[in-house]
């Protein structure tokens, strides 16, 4: 339990560190390597990440709000309850990541692929995608699925989402063979 401000990590590797419900206010990692640490409950206000990997780590109910990451990986984490509100994603990869009910109230999202993530009740309200996949991810019960417009899915995703009411929008699916892998207004929500 720390409370720090402006706490720069660069080019470091952090194995099975437990910082939990600390405190890490414009927190900076630059050029690291995070493995199976412990930031639960960390609270880190516009922190910036930039070329990272956090890999095995425990990040339910993480606040990194108003902050940016850049060329990051999360694989195999347990971020569920996370709050990312007003933050900025540039190249960012959720790999086997349990994000549900994590917020992403008016983030900006570009390229960011989520795969083989657990998304359900997720909040995009507000959030602003460009770029983005998610492959494999459960979005049920999403909040903002309207915001998920132009993002990439695979086409049993769409159709998913179409069964939820969502106003007539359009979504590019990557899984079939045709030249046109878009779905239509006419498709969605049918």
């Amino acid at each position: 339990d720390q409370h720090a401000n402006g706490v720069t990590l660069g080019a470091v590797k952090l194995s099975s560190v437990d910082l939990s419900g600390s405190r890490l206010e414009h927190l900076s990692i630059t050029h690291a390597a995070l493995t199976g640490c412990n930031l639960a409950n960390v609270q880190a206000c516009s922190a910036r990440i930039k070329c990272a990997l956090i890999e095995g780590s425990r990040l339910t109910g993480f606040l990194l709000s108003e902050a940016a990451l850049t060329d990051v990986t999360l694989r195999g984490c347990r971020a569920g309850l996370a709050s990312f509100g007003f933050s900025r994603f540039v190249r960012v990869t959720f790999e086997d990541c349990l994000l549900a009910q994590t917020d992403f109230l008016d983030a900006r999202l570009d390229a960011v692929r989520f795969l083989d993530c657990d998304l359900s009740r997720a909040d995009f309200r507000g959030a602003r995608l460009e770029g983005c996949e998610f492959r494999r991810s459960n979005l049920t019960g999403v909040q903002g699925a309207a915001n998920l417009r132009g993002a990439a899915m695979e086409w049993p995703a769409i159709v998913e989402m179409a069964g939820t009411g969502l106003p007539h929008w359009v979504l590019r699916s990557s899984t079939t063979t045709e030249p046109d892998a878009t779905a239509t207004d006419d498709q969605v929500g049918q």
